[in-house]
């Protein structure tokens, strides 16, 4: 039984003629005509009795018309519904993000997208990098926020956001005011950084090891605030991204000291590759690395904020940042 069938004996019933009916649906009679008795064969039940001047619902047929009506019904609400989730009018983003990452980027991309798709929920999921690459997989999510490199091949990505990855040291350590540091000069330090899963501690510990040594790791912590926060109380030392660096969380923070290879870290979009990206999705993304609205998320907005370095001496110094 084919829906259209279902409408072919609703506008029969409703005009009581087939030849009214077939005008009415822009279809030849005839047509009409063996439409609904190929529906009656295959229903083997008689929902017409045809009369000389009209035709009449059996009671089979009367039963047949009131539950159709509701079906059309929702047929038609539910061919409604789709094309608002085609259009982007209403529907769900599943998005994942780094917990503190999303929370410095976020802000800037949610306003615009609601904006533009109002009646579009947005859902917020904030897991390890290691977790996000697998909730995507997974199709779990529509879209991530994640730190490069990314394992999973499965994945396409669009880069976001770059930005420049600073030392962070304790206030009172003697390199603390210095415009540049070798990361080989410290790698009898003690270290702390993230937990397994963290896209940035693979960051750190590459840079360790690009600089000739393996980090002794004396903490770790699955928030970056928590690793700024030891580092700040003298327990070891450690890196953050230039987010961070001008964050204003906390009076307690690091000194902040560039590093003489200039390291950077990339953040990306990502998404499915074998995966159709709704309307909303797309625009999110795009919104997200800067191709929608003239908007562009970077790591340098409000560049003219300083990197405080707590040294006295040196207070104020443009390249201590």
């Amino acid at each position: 039984m084919e829906l259209r069938q279902i409408r072919y004996v609703v506008a029969v019933a409703e005009e009581r003629s087939f030849s009214r009916a077939a005008a009415r649906l822009h279809l030849a009679q005839p047509s009409l005509s063996q439409q609904i008795a190929k529906l009656e064969k295959t229903l083997g039940i008689l929902l017409f009795h045809r009369l000389p001047q009209q035709v009449e619902l059996t009671d089979a047929g009367e039963r047949f018309v009131q539950v159709a009506g509701k079906l059309l019904d929702q047929a038609e609400g539910l061919e409604r519904e789709m094309r608002q989730y085609a259009s982007g009018q209403i529907g769900k983003v599943l998005v994942g993000s780094l917990p503190i990452t999303g929370a410095y980027v976020l802000p800037r991309v949610i306003p615009v997208f609601t904006q533009r798709f109002p009646g579009v929920e947005l859902q917020l999921i904030e897991e390890t990098s290691s977790r996000l690459e697998q909730l995507l997989v997974n199709g779990k999510l529509d879209v991530s926020l994640l730190t490069m490199p990314i394992s999973e091949p499965m994945l396409a990505i669009e880069p976001a956001i770059q930005e420049e990855i600073y030392l962070a040291l304790p206030p009172a350590h003697p390199f603390a005011c210095r415009e540049i540091v070798d990361l080989a000069d410290l790698s009898d330090q003690p270290f702390i950084l993230l937990k397994e899963g963290q896209g940035f501690r693979q960051i750190s510990l590459s840079l360790c090891e690009q600089a000739g040594f393996t980090p002794r790791i004396v903490f770790e912590s699955s928030n970056i605030q928590t690793v700024q926060s030891l580092v700040a109380a003298g327990m070891g030392i450690s890196f953050a991204p230039e987010m961070i660096t001008r964050s204003t969380w906390t009076d307690n923070a690091p000194a902040y000291v560039r590093l003489r290879s200039r390291p950077e870290r990339t953040l990306v979009v990502a998404y499915r590759k074998d995966r159709h990206l709704s309307r909303p999705v797309r625009a999110f993304i795009d919104i997200l690395v800067g191709k929608e609205s003239g908007m562009e998320v970077s790591a340098d907005e409000d560049k003219g904020g300083s990197h405080v370095v707590h040294c006295e001496q040196d207070e104020g110094k443009e390249g201590s940042r």
